[in-house]
C-alpha cells in the first residue's frame, strides 16, 4: 500500500514536471517566432529578401531564431 502511494506521489512529480517544462519550451518558441517573424517581414518589406511566409518557414524560423531566419536568405539567395 505504501509503495504504491510512493509510486503514484513519484508519477505525479514526473508529469507536473513534463507539463511545466512543456510550457516553458512553448513560450520560448512563441517568442522566438513572433521575433523571427518580425524580422523576416522587415527584411522582405525592405526588399534584402523574398522569403514567402508558409508553414515550413515559420516552424524554421520558430525553432531556429535569428540564425533561422538567416537560414532562410541565405537559402532564398540560391
Amino acid at each position: 500500500m505504501l509503495a504504491e502511494l510512493i509510486l503514484l506521489f513519484f508519477l505525479f512529480l514526473a508529469i507536473l514536471l513534463v507539463v511545466k517544462i512543456g510550457f516553458v519550451i512553448i513560450k520560448y518558441l512563441v517568442a522566438n517566432a513572433i521575433v523571427g517573424l518580425i524580422i523576416l517581414g522587415f527584411t522582405n518589406w525592405i526588399g534584402l529578401s523574398n522569403v514567402p511566409l508558409t508553414a515550413l518557414n515559420v516552424l524554421v524560423v520558430a525553432i531556429g531564431g535569428i540564425l533561422g531566419v538567416i537560414a532562410l536568405i541565405v537559402i532564398s539567395w540560391f
